[in-house]
């Protein structure tokens, strides 16, 4: 993905994640902005399911992310880094993948992720998985398993295709299966537009907000509010009506919205 370097607020988004480091194109450098990305812009779909469209151009990615203190979904927050870091000057691969964590179905392509190449080896990068994804970059090849942090993270080989797992207890979890193929904007845009529109998107159906710290993630779905310590296990509670919902967003995650605002989603999707 090819943008005007002019085009891109680069102090912006560093006081977003809260970063002040180094900027060469290094692998320490990789990991310290994927860390702080992923622990400063919280995931959520919320716009969707107030009836606003979802955009990928430049200009829209940093009103919502940097500037307007907004989180997003994978499209916006993987193609908001790789901007970035092809402005560092890191060779960065857009690539697609088939969802499986949660999914009890096949489904399309429709999460976005990175190849970061460092010192001629790739490297998976991925800020726009939500609650159950990577917190830094991981070697983009089979092998053992990684830890990060509270979890613990593996890439195997399968049919032809790179599969990313999350262990969860004693088991092993797909998160989702990609190839190395390059996708370009036009791929994402149509993918975008079924995620962001389709009934049978579990984005238009769900409310889906998640933040990660080193130690911790939280993760509101629909009227459930998940609290995941990793190994030290998770709690939950539901939360009682559409104001507390808008407290929690705040409070929790940072997401500040006028009071009485209203998320449309399907209650049975979770409850």
């Amino acid at each position: 993905m090819k943008t005007d370097p002019h085009a891109l607020d680069l102090d912006g988004y560093l006081v977003r994640i809260g970063y002040a480091g180094d900027l060469r194109p290094t692998l320490p450098v990789l990991k310290k902005l994927h860390l702080a990305h992923a622990t400063h812009i919280p995931f959520e779909n919320l716009d969707i399911l107030l009836g606003r469209a979802i955009r990928l151009d430049l200009p829209s990615l940093q009103a919502k992310l940097v500037r307007g203190q907004r989180g997003g979904y994978c499209f916006e927050q993987n193609l908001l880094l790789a901007t970035v870091l092809e402005r560092l000057g890191f060779r960065v691969t857009i690539l697609a993948a088939r969802v499986r964590y949660r999914a009890t179905r096949l489904l399309p392509r429709t999460h976005v992720l990175l190849q970061v190449e460092v010192d001629g080896n790739p490297w998976l990068a991925d800020v726009g998985f939500g609650g159950a994804g990577l917190l830094g970059p991981i070697p983009l090849t089979p092998g053992e398993a990684k830890r990060q942090f509270a979890w613990r993270y593996q890439i195997v080989e399968e049919s032809g295709m790179c599969v990313l797992r999350t262990q969860v207890g004693e088991m092993w979890q797909d998160l989702y299966a990609f190839t190395l193929e390059p996708q370009h904007l036009p791929d994402l845009e149509m993918a975008n537009y079924y995620v962001s529109t389709h009934p049978e998107s579990r984005f238009v159906q769900t409310l889906a907000v998640q933040r990660a710290s080193l130690e911790v993630r939280y993760a509101l779905r629909n009227r459930e509010f998940i609290i995941d310590r990793g190994a030290a296990g998770l709690t939950t509670r539901i939360v009682a009506d559409d104001d507390e919902i808008v407290r929690v967003l705040a409070d929790d995650f940072g997401l500040v919205f006028p009071a009485g605002t209203r998320f449309r989603f399907r209650e049975a999707a979770s409850e």
